[in-house]
């Protein structure tokens, strides 16, 4: 989620949707984000929408977001009606675990008595490792929660130090064994490469750790360097050089062979799932997002997706609170899609996941481009030529560009 919200048209202070919008609502996936906008510290390169207490002073406090948070949910059950219960719940932030589990229980039961649970629901919390314990999580998974994402980042203490994280380079890994332990059958671990003074070794111990702990995901991403944050602060300086793109590419190969001689697979570019856990070891929640589900937002500066209209919450969480507590929307503005965006959208995000993009839904010209694309490498030539464009690995490490040839 990241800090800058873009422009839109104003939402009605009761947060209504358009017909058409709700008309629809109920034929997809339905899933609830959760923001928590609490840190206790802020790492260097994070330019996610989140307060440390430093930064905040008193003018919110996990107590008021709780509050409002469970009035946004109230404010869903009404705009919404009784179209369909909540199918994925996905607690991010931030740092979620700062909350406490029994907090988060909490949590889960608003949304419960709101708009409803499905009875087969995947429930995610993110967690940071130095924050959990092992009866944090045995309280998760008796309070239903059913995942858990924990951020590692990296084994390796320097690269640790350069992205300011605070955990220690084992208690990642600790935390997963004790989730697991706690009976939790889905347990990710994410990771962060190419961090300037990364190494091969350096990663591939990171994998060592992350299969030793017996996750069943993985998540991987490229470090970004964002506009505004310390780390972009320290290679302006030249304290730090920038990421090399050929270097991030190298490590995504290394990345994508270790975990697939780990039994691992890539299930969309920056994720992978073991493959003896089956389909349930995949991440349901942001498969809603990549693959046309509707979702809302809650918190400060989540954003929302329901029947072609998207809309976004105001940042601040003492705004956030404010405006709930005056019985109004905290939506900052939102913006309807034409067809033509959706189907931008549609190949942007359905393209990143491992069964790719029907090709009917490509233009006439755009399946030229696919088929130019499969004779480049970029495409799997038998998958087109069964009605679906699918990225090879050389197609998933230039997406962005491939997407742009589709939709062009």
């Amino acid at each position: 989620m990241p800090s800058t919200l873009p422009d839109g048209e104003p939402v009605p202070s009761d947060g209504s949707l358009p017909p058409e919008a709700l008309s629809t609502f109920g034929r997809r996936p339905f899933g609830v984000y959760v923001h928590v906008p609490f840190c206790a510290t802020r790492c260097g390169y994070c330019d996610f929408n989140t307060y440390t207490p430093g930064e905040l002073g008193g003018a919110a406090s996990p107590d008021s977001w709780a509050e409002a948070a469970r009035r946004e949910l109230e404010l869903a059950a009404t705009v919404l009606g009784d179209g369909r219960p909540v199918d994925t719940v996905f607690v991010g932030g931030g740092t979620p675990s700062l909350l406490g589990a029994d907090r988060l229980v909490e949590v889960l039961g608003w949304i419960r008595d709101t708009l409803g649970l499905a009875p087969d629901a995947e429930v995610t919390t993110e967690a940071n490792p130095e924050s959990t314990s092992p009866r944090f999580f045995e309280t998760l998974r008796a309070g239903g929660y059913t995942r858990v994402s924990l951020g590692m980042q990296s084994a390796a203490r320097h690269v640790l130090a350069v992205l300011d994280r605070q955990h220690s380079p084992g208690r990642a890994a600790a935390s997963a064994r004790e989730a697991r332990a706690a009976g939790f059958e889905h347990v990710n671990l994410d990771l962060i490469y190419g961090t300037p003074g990364e190494t091969d070794q350096d990663l591939l111990a990171s994998l060592d750790t992350v299969v030793e702990a017996g996750v069943d995901h993985v998540s991987a991403y490229a470090l970004i360097v964002e506009d505004g944050t310390a780390l972009a602060r320290r290679v302006r300086r030249g304290d730090l050089p920038a990421p090399d793109d050929d270097v991030l590419a190298a490590r995504y190969e290394l990345l994508d062979d270790t975990l697939g001689r780990a039994g691992f697979g890539w299930y969309e570019v920056s994720n992978w799932a073991l493959t003896s856990a089956g389909p349930g070891a995949r991440c349901r929640h942001n498969l809603g997002y990549w693959t046309g589900g509707d979702w809302w937002g809650v918190g400060p500066g989540a954003h929302s997706h329901v029947g072609g209209v998207r809309w976004w919450n105001v940042k601040h969480p003492a705004r956030y609170a404010g405006l709930l507590t005056q019985g109004r929307t905290p939506a900052a503005g939102r913006e309807v899609l034409a067809e033509a965006d959706q189907l931008v959208e549609r190949v942007l995000l359905e393209l990143r996941v491992v069964n790719g993009l029907p090709v009917e839904v490509l233009a006439g010209s755009a399946r030229a481009e696919a088929e130019a694309a499969a004779s480049e490498g970029l495409l799997d030539p038998e998958a087109l030529r069964s009605g679906r464009a699918v990225l090879t690995r050389r197609g998933r490490l230039l997406a962005d560009g491939v997407v742009r040839r589709l939709v062009a």
